[in-house]
């Protein structure tokens, strides 16, 4: 139980560096896309049925107003690998960004291609799960 504690502590710089700019973002996106949510027609009406605000909030109007969050979160996935890459050269944590960074640095290009060609298939396994995940919020999207 001490390492993991000792692992979570160091890891807390390289995930505030990763995660700062696209939490705002995001949180950003989500704010602007709710407000616009709570004012649409369906809410009024839920809101004229008695329907708790809360319930009206988090069964309604968040999952309408997440969609486009989470068709944005998948393309930005990528960019999310990218700064990856460079926290764990800045603050020397093992990993492929690491590995990456290393095998460029020596010319190993079979290395830079594999680690390449798996983080692409990565973005591909996340950019098919983003879109399932919309089929599933959404049920007017059908593929």
């Amino acid at each position: 139980m001490g390492q993991f504690f000792t692992a979570a502590y160091y890891l807390i710089l390289p995930c505030f560096t990763l995660g700062l700019l696209l939490s705002g973002i995001f949180e950003r996106m989500v704010r602007v896309n709710l407000r616009q949510t709570l004012q649409a027609d369906y809410v009024e009406a839920a809101r004229a049925r008695g329907i708790p605000e809360r319930r009206i909030l988090l069964a309604h109007a968040l999952k309408n107003a997440l969609i486009p969050v989470i068709t944005v979160f998948g393309l930005t996935f990528a960019a999310l690998l990218g700064g990856a890459v460079l926290t764990e050269v800045t603050f020397s944590w093992p990993g492929l960004g690491n590995r990456l960074y290393q095998a460029i640095d020596v010319r190993d290009y079979p290395t830079v291609q594999g680690i390449m060609v798996f983080f692409g298939a990565i973005v591909v396994v996340v950019s098919i799960l983003i879109d399932l995940i919309n089929a599933y919020i959404d049920p007017r999207i059908r593929y």
